[in-house]
C-alpha cells in the first residue's frame, strides 16, 4: 500500500558547514532599481540640456551697465541661438556675440570652481560673459547710419529715428560717426550710451566698428533672474520701420 509522504523536514547543517547565504529581499532590489532609474534620469537631464545649450538655449549673465535700464548689472538673460539662422535677426534686438577682436581687455582668470565650470558647460549656470558682449542691433548690412541730426538725433537710412530704449538723460551719441554697414556685418550700440564703449569707439579695427554677423551667439529674448526683473525683451522694429533697406538677416 503506497503511503502518502510527509512533510519534508529540515536537515540540520553538518557540522563545520557555512550557512548559505540569505536571499536579497525585494526592499534592497527595490534600491538598487531606484538608484539605477535616478543615475539614468540625471544623466539624460544632462545630456538635453547640453544639447539645449549648444543648439538653443543659453543663459548668460549681464556684467556692466553698458545696456541700461533695459539690462542691469547682475541680470540673468536666455539668449536663443536660433537667430540668426532659422529666424532672421532685426534692427533692434538684443544680441550677445562674441569678442570680434580688440574690444574686450584680457579676461582675469576665472575664480570659478570645478563644480562650477562644469555645470556652465553643461548649461546649468549662465556664461559669465568673459568673451562675449550684450549690445543692440542698430544697422545691418548695406545700412548707412549717421550721428546726429540738427536735432540731435541718429539717422539710419537718412531716417531719423526715435529710440525709447536709450537711458534717460543719455543723447543718441556724443561721438558724431558716420558708416555703411558692410555685407555680412552689424552696426551694434548699448542702450546706456554714455557708459558704452560699442561699434562707436573701435572705427580702427576691421569693419570699422561693426562686427560679423558669424559672431553672433543669439538673441537675447527674454530676463529670468532676478524674479523683480523679468522682462520680455521684444524687438524694437516700430522704431526702424520708415529706414527701408534690409529688414532682416539670417
Amino acid at each position: 500500500m503506497n503511503e502518502e509522504p510527509g512533510p519534508v523536514q529540515p536537515q540540520p547543517a553538518a557540522a563545520g558547514a557555512t550557512p548559505a547565504p540569505e536571499q536579497e529581499g525585494p526592499r534592497h532590489s527595490g534600491i538598487v532599481t531606484a538608484l539605477r532609474e535616478t543615475v539614468f534620469v540625471v544623466v539624460v537631464a544632462l545630456v538635453v540640456s547640453l544639447l539645449v545649450k549648444t543648439f538653443l538655449l543659453q543663459a548668460f549673465y549681464i556684467p556692466s551697465e553698458s545696456m541700461e535700464d533695459t539690462l542691469q548689472i547682475g541680470d540673468r538673460v536666455i539668449v536663443s541661438k536660433l537667430t540668426p539662422g532659422p529666424f532672421e535677426l532685426h534692427r533692434g534686438d538684443i544680441v550677445v556675440f562674441e569678442d570680434p577682436g580688440g574690444w574686450l581687455d584680457p579676461a582675469p582668470p576665472s575664480d570659478r570652481g570645478p563644480l562650477a565650470r562644469a555645470l556652465t558647460f553643461i548649461g546649468l549656470l549662465p556664461e559669465d560673459s568673459n568673451e562675449h558682449l550684450i549690445k543692440r542691433v542698430v544697422g545691418l548690412p548695406g545700412d548707412r547710419i549717421m550721428c546726429c541730426d540738427d536735432q540731435a538725433r541718429m539717422t539710419v537710412n537718412g531716417v531719423p529715428v526715435e529710440e525709447p530704449y536709450v537711458h534717460p538723460g543719455d543723447p543718441a551719441s556724443s561721438r558724431t560717426f558716420e558708416v555703411e554697414v558692410p555685407e555680412g556685418r552689424l552696426w551694434v550700440m548699448g542702450d546706456h550710451r554714455e557708459r558704452s564703449e560699442d561699434s562707436r569707439f573701435h572705427p580702427d579695427l576691421e569693419g570699422g566698428g561693426t562686427i560679423p554677423v558669424d559672431a553672433v551667439t543669439g538673441r537675447a529674448f527674454t530676463v529670468i533672474w532676478p524674479v523683480d526683473h523679468w522682462a520680455w525683451l521684444g524687438g524694437q522694429e516700430d522704431v526702424f520701420a520708415e529706414v527701408g533697406g534690409t529688414q532682416g538677416v539670417r
